[in-house]
């Protein structure tokens, strides 16, 4: 598997040492994180804070670019994480449960290295008490809006969860479209089949950068463009499609 994902076409690979790891190996599979490898950001889950295994997931993580950080409740265990990095590595949290939510906003205002928000729809919807069985079904959109609010207000990167049915490309396709609609940068995916579909939802396509382009050439003020007024509002729009079209 982790030879596969150094060579996958992802933005971030997120080796998983908590809940895709066994407790039994956790320990054996700290010793593999040396073979992993990225086209991309190469990343890490630690356990979380608090458990008895986060501390020596971090030391051996020292690899990676990204730390993530799943079930983050407050600013304490940001910072707990934050403080034991070195220079240069990013931070990542997961926003997974009620009383994280609750505190998304403290924690968005963490700072550096804190780089980005993800939301977590299988904790979080057993920690609300959603009557689902699969991991991203019956996501709230509360809750993902909320996030991506908290995220915008502070400069990071605000990042859905991944959906579990792996033959379901419509209700993937779905999934990564509301999370687009609501201000979101990407999506996580738990099987390289699914990579096409997330990148295809959020790359624009030639068309909306075609409109984008033509929106930024009107006039200054209110003008027509195809047939729809366009304003100061419409551009930063229009700039907004430009830089998804351009992110590497």
């Amino acid at each position: 598997m982790l030879a596969k994902a150094a060579e996958l076409a992802a933005d971030e690979v997120v080796v998983d040492l908590e809940d895709g790891t066994a407790a039994a190996e956790k320990v054996a599979a700290r010793a593999n994180l040396a073979a992993a490898h990225a086209r991309g950001t190469l990343a890490v889950r630690i356990n979380g804070v608090g458990s008895e295994w986060w501390e020596d997931d971090l030391a051996a993580a020292s690899g990676a670019g990204v730390i993530v950080v799943p079930k983050v409740e407050s600013v304490e265990q940001v910072r707990a994480v934050a403080e034991r990095l070195h220079e240069g590595v990013g931070l990542e949290v997961q926003i997974e449960t009620v009383r994280g939510l609750v505190e998304v906003e403290r924690i968005a205002a963490f700072g550096a290295p804190l780089e980005a928000l993800v939301f977590g729809p299988g904790d979080f919807a057993a920690s609300l008490g959603v009557p689902v069985l699969t991991i991203g079904a019956g996501a709230s959109e509360y809750a993902l809006a909320r996030i991506a609010v908290a995220a915008r207000a502070f400069g990071l990167q605000a990042i859905d969860g991944p959906y579990a049915v792996l033959d379901d490309d419509a209700g993937l396709r779905a999934g990564a479209e509301r999370a687009l609609a609501l201000g979101y940068d990407g999506k996580w995916v738990i099987h390289p089949a699914q990579l096409e579909t997330v990148n295809d939802v959020f790359t624009p396509s030639a068309a909306e950068v075609e409109r984008a382009q033509a929106i930024l050439a009107a006039a200054d003020g209110a003008s027509r463009v195809t047939g729809e007024m366009v304003d100061a509002a419409t551009k930063r729009l229009a700039e907004g499609v430009l830089a998804r079209a351009s992110a590497p």
